[in-house]
C-alpha cells in the first residue's frame, strides 16, 4: 500500500475490487448530501457523551473544511494506519468510521476517491477528559481504533502509514515541533503521508483571528489557555523539508472562516 500515491484517479479505479464495493452509481448521494449524512452519524456518537461532545463535533464538521477536503480528496487511503497526535475527542476517528459505513451502505458519492475503509487508527491526546469521550463514541471500534492519554513529545509512536497532526503542533517549543515532527518522519512507512495544519503566521490579520479563536475554544473546554509557538508558512515548510519530508504541499484551509490555517501535506520517500 502507498498512501501517498495519487488519491484520485488511482483510488478510484481500484474501489470496485474491494470487499463491499458499491456497484451502482445510481442510488449514489450526492457530495453534499453524503456529507450531511456522515455530519449527523458522527455527532450520534456523541449523544452519550455529554452536550459539549455533541455540539462541538456537530460544529467543528459543519464550520472546519479540513475534514471534508481529507475525505473528497482521498488524503487517507484504505487500509491505512492512522496516527492522529492531538485527537481530542477522536472526531477524525468517528469520521473514518463513518464514512466506512457510508461506504458499505452505498452512500458513498461517486466523485469522491475511494472511501478510507479497513484503517486501524491510534489516537494520542494530553486532556483525559477529551480521551474518556472519544473511547465511549468508539467503542464499538475498540478492535481497530485505539485512543491513549499521552503527551506528544514524550509518547511511544507507532509505525503507521498516516500521521494526521492538525492544530496542536505550535502548543510545544520548536524544538519539541522538530522532535515530534522527526519521530514522526522516522515512524512513517516509505511512501506515507503527513497531514499537518498550522497556522501561518505570515498572515497577520487571519492569524490573529485564528490565536483569538484558540484562546477561546482552549478555554471552552476547560483547558489552561497556554503559550503557543508558531512559524510562518514559510518556515514550517521549511523545517519539514530538513527533517526529510517531500513534496510538501501547502493548502489554505480556511473556507468560510477568518482564519490562517494552512494544511500541509508531505510525503516520506
Amino acid at each position: 500500500m502507498n498512501p501517498a500515491g495519487n488519491p484520485g484517479v488511482q483510488a478510484k479505479a481500484s474501489a470496485d475490487d474491494l470487499p463491499g464495493h458499491q456497484t451502482s452509481t445510481a442510488a449514489r448521494p450526492t457530495p453534499d448530501l453524503a456529507w450531511r449524512e456522515l455530519m449527523l452519524a458522527v455527532q450520534a456518537r456523541y449523544r452519550n457523551c455529554g452536550r459539549f461532545a455533541r455540539s462541538f463535533a456537530s460544529g467543528k464538521l459543519a464550520w472546519d473544511p479540513v475534514f471534508r477536503h481529507l475525505l473528497e480528496h482521498g488524503y487517507i487511503s484504505a487500509g491505512s494506519r492512522v496516527l492522529d497526535i492531538g485527537c481530542g475527542q477522536g472526531l477524525l476517528a468517528s469520521l473514518l468510521a463513518g464514512a466506512e459505513e457510508a461506504y458499505r451502505h452505498a452512500g458513498w458519492p461517486a466523485e469522491w476517491p475511494q472511501a478510507p475503509i479497513d484503517c486501524r487508527y491510534h489516537g494520542l491526546e494530553l486532556m483525559q477528559r477529551d480521551v474518556e469521550r472519544a473511547n465511549r463514541a468508539l467503542a464499538v471500534f475498540r478492535n481497530r481504533f485505539r485512543i491513549d492519554c499521552a503527551d506528544m513529545v514524550a509518547a511511544e509512536l507507532p509505525a503507521c502509514d498516516v500521521v494526521v497532526i492538525l492544530d496542536v503542533l505550535h502548543y510545544v517549543t520548536p524544538p519539541n515541533q522538530q522532535a515530534v515532527l522527526a519521530r514522526a518522519h522516522q515512524h512513517l512507512a516509505a511512501g506515507g503521508r503527513l497531514l499537518l495544519r498550522i497556522g501561518d503566521m505570515a498572515d497577520r490579520r487571519g492569524f490573529a483571528a485564528s490565536q483569538w479563536a484558540d484562546r477561546i475554544i482552549t478555554a471552552v473546554r476547560g483547558h489552561r489557555v497556554a503559550p503557543t509557538f508558531c512559524r510562518p508558512l514559510d518556515e514550517w515548510t521549511a523545517l519539514l523539508e530538513a527533517i526529510g519530508f517531500t513534496h510538501v504541499r501547502s493548502i489554505p484551509m480556511s473556507r468560510g472562516t477568518p482564519f490562517a490555517n494552512v494544511l500541509l501535506v508531505a510525503d516520506k520517500p
